[in-house]
This record gives structure tokens, C-alpha cells and sequence, in this order.
């Protein structure tokens, strides 16, 4: 069996790379409701691109870059299942290849009633510096769920991170709401949805 390694692309590359993959695999044309209730003319199924296995490396890559260019000092990167999960799990990869140790985590929806009745699961998260992902957010519900689970673990969030802004006002709700920057890789305009 052969092995073969592959090199991560420059940063604009694998960004504009990853532009390419949302626009084919992931925004799809057409009414619909989206999870915050709202309606709109298309959705972004970002799932078809985070759990596709080119453009899973380059999530990791392009978010991992952003927080860095932001200054963002973090220990694990995670949010509220489902949408966040791959997001994270890309980024602990990139970071894993970079030789950076960072972990993920996974935030439920409501707290866990039997076991140990925990609401983030993975690597404990008290104390640590965490940044909240999302693949795209509409209101900024899911991910201030998710700031709210974290500071009751004991975490010190330090930011929200988001593949691509709606531009609907969730940006400015977190940062309102949980008094952190909320960076986002693309905004709807870069995807040719203005």
C-alpha cells in the first residue's frame, strides 16, 4: 500500500480553493426556511463541504489561518452539534499538522440528563481558551447556545469563528450578546450571492 503526503496550499490558494468548492457543492438555489425560521432565496448546505474530504482540509487550514491572522490565542475550537462539529475536528486536524496541540469539543443542544450530564463533550474545557465555530449562522443563535454551555464549563471564550456570514446580523448579535469578535472566512458577496 502506498502512502502519499500531502502539502497544505498556500493561504490564498487554499482559500480561493475553498471559495470554488462552496460555490459548487454547498450553495443551493431556491426558497427555503432555514433553521432560524427566517426564509430566504438559497441555503448554503455547508455539510456538503465541510464532511467532503478536499475541502474538510481546507476548512481547517482556511479557519486556523484566520483566527491566527486575528491574533486569536486558543486551546480547543467546537460548538453546538451538528453544524460546528466538522468545523472543529478540521481545525484540531490542521493544528495537529502544523504540530500545534488543539483540541475540539462538542456542544449539545441541552444538557445530558443520565451518565455524567455534560453538555460539552470531549476534552475538558475548564479554564482553557476556546474559540466557538460555525459553518454559517443566520441569527447567532446556535453559537451563543454554545458560549453560554462553554462559560458554564468553566471555559474562557475568546471568540466565534464562521466559515461564511449570511450578513443577516448574527456577526454583531454575538459580539453584542457574548462581548467577543466573531471573524467569519466569507461573507454572502464573495460567494455571488449579493
Amino acid at each position: 500500500m502506498t502512502t502519499q503526503t500531502q502539502t497544505a496550499p498556500d493561504s490564498a490558494a487554499a482559500r480561493e480553493r475553498l471559495r470554488e468548492l462552496i460555490v459548487e457543492l454547498a450553495v443551493v438555489r431556491g426558497r427555503v426556511t432555514l433553521a432560524s425560521g427566517m426564509e430566504a432565496d438559497y441555503y448554503i448546505d455547508l455539510r456538503r463541504v465541510t464532511l467532503q474530504h478536499e475541502a474538510s482540509r481546507l476548512v481547517g487550514q482556511v479557519m486556523l489561518e484566520l483566527l491566527d491572522d486575528a491574533g486569536i490565542e486558543f486551546d480547543a475550537a467546537g460548538g453546538l452539534t451538528m453544524g460546528a462539529d466538522p468545523v472543529g475536528s478540521a481545525i484540531m486536524r490542521a493544528a495537529g499538522d502544523a504540530g500545534r496541540p488543539i483540541d475540539t469539543f462538542v456542544v449539545r443542544k441541552a444538557q445530558k440528563s443520565y451518565g455524567m450530564g455534560r453538555q460539552v463533550e470531549g476534552p475538558s474545557v475548564e479554564g482553557r481558551r476556546v474559540v466557538v465555530v460555525e459553518d454559517t449562522s443566520t441569527t447567532g443563535g446556535s453559537a451563543l447556545t454554545a458560549v453560554e454551555a462553554l462559560q458554564r464549563a468553566g471555559a474562557e471564550v475568546v471568540a466565534v469563528a464562521i466559515i461564511v456570514d449570511r450578513a443577516t446580523g448574527a456577526k454583531e448579535r454575538i459580539e453584542e450578546s457574548a462581548g467577543v469578535p466573531c471573524l467569519y472566512a466569507f461573507g454572502k458577496d464573495e460567494l455571488g450571492l449579493d
